[in-house]
């Protein structure tokens, strides 16, 4: 039955519907996570805020995001993607919408209670997307769907940039939270365009369903798909089998750990803006649409480019060009050409790069790992990967507030270190792809599942004699 979908040429209606549902959760769950940095801007300074609080209402999704990534990853295995892809749309959209009641007095605090279950439920969302996508379409085609779904996470951004820029004169910061309560009808979408995964389907014994599941995507005729009489025995694959692959766990953990630069600057960029170039708040969030929309660019060419030259060498040439733009911003950061800001300039390059290859490192952390660990997998190494929204904001608040969380002063000196720490994040991903690296570009889902199995059953054979 697997096979009719590995033997595609084009995409049918239905499977274009999965992914479109994939591709609006992305940038629904982006909106509400990135649009803390811009409400941010416009709070800091009328509550007086420091660079220690400002920090712990960034870094408080990224606490929450480790768990949830983990958590929902791991539930996505055990009762199915299509729950979880609805629980985890509820989860964060729920919890931005209740920041909009956010008191004056221990504001602060009361952000950073609720941004941590936004960042659970934006990690859980991310973890079973892609690989609910990555399980209804054929190998020669997965690189480059798998990273179109990660290229809204950008749009995302930019729509929190728009609504700072524009929205929040009419409705102010807290109606801007209110709108991130939007993406909660989202729901009726998933339950409507989304079928189960027939792989996971498959793995439960659910025959039956996997046939109408793949028929659905196919637009073909449940009859018309020969039902095989038995199906390979396929034993509950429970949670500790994911160190049974220390490779696939080193490598999701490392690459995973580039989202340390993007986030860094995605939710500081804005008030760095405002300090650096010396502008509004309203004009810095305008500036940051067009970064935004570099990187919506840089991931759609990235997503072509998993396919067109493989997995490994795009991730090592989108990475290495994420490290040389900080470090350049970092060098110049208060220059100017012809009025335009360098450092407004390489956030932009950043953006193309570092936001590109998390459209190649995104769907990776869940091909590098057989379909019984396939969400647990990818909830590892995103879980992983998401200390850097806590290693990010953190940093960059004690190396550019100069260690003084009081009067931050956001100096020359000051930032050329806080843009070496983050490209060092992107270097790390690219020494990860070279030395570590698997290539899965034109292999199937099942083709995959046997090189990665092999060397675990070759080490419990080894154990047991």
């Amino acid at each position: 039955m697997l096979e009719l979908l590995e033997q595609q040429r084009t995409l049918t209606v239905n499977q274009w519907k999965i992914i479109t549902a994939a591709i609006l959760g992305d940038m629904l769950d982006f909106f509400d996570f990135f649009l803390i940095g811009f409400v941010l801007a416009f709070i800091v300074g009328a509550w007086h805020l420091t660079y220690g609080q400002s920090a712990w209402i960034l870094l408080s999704a990224g606490i929450g995001a480790i768990p949830g990534a983990f958590f929902w990853g791991w539930m996505a295995d055990k009762i199915g993607r299509r729950k979880v892809f609805i629980a985890t749309a509820l989860n964060f959209s729920i919890a931005t919408g209740i920041m909009a009641l956010t008191p004056d007095k221990g504001g602060w605090i009361f952000l950073s209670v609720f941004r941590f279950f936004v960042g659970a439920g934006a990690a859980g969302l991310v973890v079973v997307d892609l690989p609910l996508v990555q399980e209804f379409v054929p190998a020669s085609k997965r690189g480059w769907i798998g990273g179109l779904v990660t290229s809204t996470v950008s749009v995302g951004g930019m729509l929190g940039a728009v609504s700072g820029a524009y929205l929040e004169p009419l409705i102010g910061w807290r109606g801007l939270f209110a709108v991130g309560l939007l993406p909660a009808l989202f729901t009726l979408v998933i339950r409507a365009w989304v079928p189960e995964s027939p792989r996971w389907l498959i793995r439960k014994g659910r025959r039956e369903d996997a046939r109408r599941s793949i028929a659905w995507a196919l637009e073909v005729d449940p009859e018309t798909i020969e039902l095989p009489e038995t199906l390979p025995e396929t034993l509950h694959t429970p949670w500790r089998e994911l160190f049974k692959y220390p490779r696939s766990m080193a490598l999701t953990a490392l690459t995973g750990l580039s989202q340390t630069a993007g986030v860094g600057l995605a939710l500081w960029a804005t008030t760095l803006l405002v300090m650096i170039v010396r502008i509004k708040p309203n004009e810095a969030s305008f500036l940051m649409i067009w970064v935004a929309l570099s990187a919506f660019v840089g991931r759609l060419f990235c997503a072509y480019l998993a396919d067109a030259i493989g997995r490994r060498w795009s991730g090592i040439l989108s990475c290495a060009g994420a490290a040389i733009t900080l470090v350049v911003a970092g060098y110049l950061a208060n220059d100017f050409i012809g009025g335009v800001s360098v450092f407004w300039l390489m956030l932009m390059a950043h953006s193309f790069f570092g936001g590109g290859s998390y459209a190649i490192i995104a769907p990776y952390l869940a091909e590098v790992w057989p379909t019984g660990l396939r969400a647990s997998g990818m909830g590892f190494g995103y879980g992983i990967g998401n200390f850097g929204k806590i290693i990010s904001p953190l940093g960059l608040a004690v190396i550019v507030g100069t260690s003084n969380f009081v009067k931050p002063q956001a100096t020359l000196a000051a930032i050329l270190p806080a843009m070496l720490f983050l490209a060092f994040w992107a270097v790390l991903a690219v020494l990860a792809f070279l030395l570590i690296g698997v290539e899965t570009k034109g292999r199937s889902i099942e083709e995959i599942d046997r090189a990665m199995t092999k060397p675990a059953i070759a080490r419990v054979k080894a154990s047991a004699a």
